[in-house]
């Protein structure tokens, strides 16, 4: 057994708190948010089933990502009028231009807070 593969492996949680497993090793029926997400479910409101846990080999830090159990998983809430409104909204603030008032078809880097048109000079187009 490696050394990282055992520093990762505490499926009783004597270590870590909560049961932990290597990268890719999780046992079936658990699920991170993401793929509870690609299924169309949210975690609900329930705690951290367990975590996976991975070695950085650059930095020798550990990458975590908890778990949460898909049998008590809830399906995601549908977006409502309103939220798409606000949706919309808030993705048009994010795409005009404070400087020249024009909406572009990108959000505004938040780097520069204008659009490339006005942080290159050039011309406005009437």
């Amino acid at each position: 057994m490696t050394t990282a593969y055992a520093e990762c492996y505490d499926p009783a949680g004597t270590r870590y708190g909560i049961p932990t497993y290597p990268w890719r090793l999780a046992p079936e029926g658990l699920a991170t948010r993401r793929q509870l997400r690609a299924r169309g479910l949210r975690p609900g409101g329930q705690p951290i089933a367990a975590q996976v846990m991975r070695l950085s080999r650059r930095t020798g830090q550990p990458r975590v990502a908890y778990l949460y159990e898909a049998a008590k998983a809830k399906p995601v809430r549908p977006m409502t009028l309103a939220k798409w409104a606000a949706f919309d909204a808030m993705m048009t603030a994010r795409r005009t231009c404070p400087q020249c008032r024009v909406e572009r078809w990108y959000c505004i880097p938040r780097s520069v807070g204008i659009c490339n048109d006005c942080a290159h000079g050039a011309p406005q187009a009437a």
